[in-house]
């Protein structure tokens, strides 16, 4: 019998830039304001959307205006922006501004976003922590187009560029979803409070594929209900 036996060491690296797939249990940490800090991040295809549900967690101290959710596309830089205000509003972007809502003002707690929009009637709704605001109408008659970019942490006024270190997001994003329909009102309060509930059919916090660039940690989230 060979008395020496071979040990191999394995290490694994991730190295920022590269395509690794899903965050299940894992937040975005943005620890300051940059022009370069982001995650893009890869959605299942589509040609274009009618309606939609994007539901995330987010928590921020930042007393300035900020992108929450940014997909631009060669149509337009703001195809679908989610922009969180200093004094807690949260507007609705599809090209234009199509809707805003005065909510509580963001703070250090992680908080449940969810907003729904349909295009036949030009509804749009926000839920906060399983909280229904009241429906607004914006929108009607648009779709959004398909085959751009979805980046978390920088507003776009390019298709994956245009950065502005003023419009940075700082702070913790997780649990990010997106779907292509808009969710029952039963859905939207079971998935605020839990981690998951239904994954997005577009985009799935657990699955999609994403890349991080610059000052960007990923750590454990403990926020999950069991």
């Amino acid at each position: 019998m060979n008395p020496f036996i071979p040990i191999v060491l394995v290490i694994c690296i991730y190295l920022s830039g590269s395509d690794s797939a899903g965050l299940e249990g894992k937040s975005l940490i943005f620890p300051e304001q940059t022009a370069n800090s982001y995650v893009r991040v890869f959605p299942s295809s589509f040609s274009s959307l009618t309606a939609f549900t994007v539901c995330l967690r987010a928590a921020s101290e930042a007393s300035r205006d900020y992108s929450l959710f940014s997909y631009a596309t060669s149509r337009h830089d703001n195809e679908l922006l989610i922009w969180q205000t200093a004094d807690g509003h949260i507007s609705l972007y599809l090209g234009g501004i199509v809707a805003k809502f005065s909510l509580p003002k963001m703070d250090a707690l992680l908080r449940h976003i969810c907003i729904a929009w349909e295009s036949k009637e030009g509804s749009v709704t926000v839920w906060v922590n399983g909280q229904r605001s009241l429906q607004k109408v914006g929108g009607k008659g648009q779709f959004v187009e398909g085959s751009g970019q979805f980046i978390l942490g920088q507003e776009q006024d390019s298709v994956g560029g245009g950065f502005d270190k003023g419009q940075s997001f700082v702070g913790e994003i997780t649990d990010v979803h997106m779907w292509d329909h808009v969710l029952e009102t039963s859905e939207t309060e079971l998935i605020s409070e839990g981690c998951f509930g239904t994954g997005g059919n577009i985009i799935n916090w657990g699955t999609t594929y994403y890349r991080s660039a610059g000052n960007v940690r990923i750590e454990d989230n403990n926020d999950c209900k069991v």
